[in-house]
């Protein structure tokens, strides 16, 4: 059992300081690695993904069929950026444009020279300022040790159960995250104990081995079952089992499930769609006994939903004729563009009526919608878990999910595709495969699907990352690693500088950008929990 003085360390609203004494004050070695020195010629991805996409400047009016004429002598010379870029229009040659979420699944995650799965240079890595972006744990070691301290504040308010507690991430990166998170939970022996195992969902082969690497050292000894891969955690020897999907992970009735999603659904893909005119109804046939019926006058049109699809820029196609903005006209002219579809897709007719809020919008001429199916089906997989439903029955309702990631509170998400790389903004259709794909995340999208899979469990949030952050302390956090023994001026300031770039809220910042959700077992609201305008109880 916990002592009073460790639940007094978790009371952040009245002794952070004293709760931060038990992580340690030695700053970890990468704050002095440059990795938080602003970068004055540097693009920040955080301003990059938080501009609207221009993604519909792309669209060209030309027609599908003119789109392919001749292609066989004029693709035959063509020169493919990647060798993704000509696979995809090999493919699309044969069944003709491809959905939005296609291309980028087949970007980020393909066999052949995908971002995340299929690495066409040795030794490339994404993270960092060597890399494509930074993410908030690379930017400071204090964000991971806010999300394992968020995590034992909800194991204390759950019961402090002594066993059965399943450590997820979605997503993981180069495992930095879970890194800090699992540090800090071993200053807490009886949560560090209570853990089953760590699950790392991952389906990139070279960031599992980075994530091994990190967590539990180069030399440690693997294993398979049919989890997935097994290695020690090199912090209390607990196993970490790496997954290619959430699927394979047990859901068990008696399990508390803590799950970290951290920059995880602003890169699943999503499909997006544009009300337009239906064609008009045809006039009935007449017949010896009936007139042929002529359309009423004056009604209005019936609108339905188009999809926008991937189709390849003809070749020799100038940055002029795509309308690309004047900043990426450096690069070579994109080789897909989107156009949209002459008639509604099977996803067109489903997707945009899987809600009101999208419903409502079909009736105005033009409106845009993102749709994300994948992120619909992980938010139903976080709920089940925590929750239960008819599928998976739970002793009770128990553990808990904490999304932090950039998107809407209240809107759907419209034109947000993004594509980045060198951390700089690029064109999402240039050079598959070597450009991260990004879009908003639609929060409430996730939030209504979480509580529609179950009745277990209730959401909160999503509030800004920079308020999330504040409650949980990353002011005073900071204060304590500046004002640790050995620390010099250098390390101090860009400790500093690295929390205020988390919780920023002007334009160069993340923390109005990015958000936090949190979704728990349900409660009636009576428990609000820590960073979303609660404390810790039990």
């Amino acid at each position: 059992m916990l002592s009073r003085a460790v639940v007094v360390l978790l009371q952040l609203t009245r002794d952070r300081l004293r709760m931060f004494r038990s992580l340690g004050l030695k700053p970890l070695a990468r704050l002095s690695s440059g990795r938080c020195v602003p970068q004055p010629n540097l693009f920040n991805p955080c301003v990059a993904r938080s501009f609207s996409s221009t993604v519909r400047q792309y669209r060209n009016v030309t027609d599908i069929d003119e789109l392919f004429k001749n292609e066989n002598q004029e693709e035959s010379e063509r020169q493919w950026s990647t060798p993704l870029a000509k696979q995809l229009f090999a493919a699309i040659s044969t069944t003709g444009p491809v959905p939005l979420a296609s291309y980028m699944r087949m970007c980020l995650t393909g066999d052949i020279g995908g971002y995340y799965t299929g690495a066409i240079g040795e030794g490339r890595d994404q993270f960092g300022t060597k890399g494509d972006f930074v993410t908030s744990p690379e930017i400071s070691q204090i964000f991971g040790e806010l999300i394992g301290i968020w995590f034992i504040a909800e194991w204390i308010s759950q019961g402090r159960p002594k066993e059965g507690v399943q450590l997820i991430e979605v997503g993981p990166g180069r495992g930095t995250l879970m890194d800090d998170m699992l540090r800090t939970i071993q200053r807490f022996p009886a949560m560090a104990n209570s853990i089953d195992a760590v699950y790392m969902v991952e389906a990139s082969r070279e960031l599992r081995n980075a994530q091994k690497q990190l967590l539990c050292g180069p030399d440690a000894p693997s294993s398979e079952s049919k989890s997935g891969f097994h290695s020690p955690s090199k912090y209390n020897g607990k196993q970490i089992v790496w997954t290619d999907t959430i699927k394979s992970i047990p859901n068990e009735a008696d399990k508390m499930p803590f799950i970290i999603a951290h920059e995880f659904f602003d890169a699943l893909p999503i499909h997006s769609f544009q009300s337009a005119s239906a064609p008009p109804p045809q006039p009935k046939a007449s017949s010896p006994t009936s007139p042929a019926q002529p359309p009423p006058e004056n009604t209005k049109p019936a609108m339905e939903w188009r999809e926008m699809m991937v189709s390849p820029t003809p070749p020799g196609v100038t940055h002029a004729q795509l309308g690309t903005p004047k900043s990426q006209q450096d690069e070579p002219p994109p080789e897909f563009q989107l156009t949209l579809s002459s008639t509604p897709t099977r996803h067109s007719r489903f997707l945009p009526e899987t809600s009101t809020r999208y419903r409502k919008l079909k009736n105005m001429p033009n409106s845009v919608i993102e749709v994300c199916p994948d992120a619909s089906i992980f938010a139903t997989d976080f709920a089940t878990r925590i929750g239960g439903s008819e599928q998976y029955r739970k002793t009770k309702p128990s553990g808990a999910a904490l999304i932090l990631d950039y998107g809407t509170s209240d809107t759907v998400p419209i034109n947000s595709l993004r594509g980045i790389r060198h951390h700089k903004r690029v064109n999402p259709f240039s050079a598959p495969g070597l450009v991260d794909l990004s879009a908003d995340v639609d929060f409430t999208a996730i939030a209504e699907v979480a509580m529609s899979a179950s009745e277990g469990v209730e959401v909160h949030g999503p509030v800004n990352q920079g308020d999330f952050l504040e409650l949980m302390g990353i002011r005073e956090r900071a204060e304590q690693l500046t004002k640790a023994p050995g620390v010099d001026k250098e390390t101090a300031d860009k400790i500093d500088g690295a929390w205020k770039r988390l919780v920023d809220k002007g334009p160069d910042g993340m923390g109005k950008l990015y958000k936090a959700l949190a979704i728990l077992p349900e409660n009636d609201g009576r428990r609000r929990p820590v960073g979303f305008g609660g404390d810790v109880s039990g």
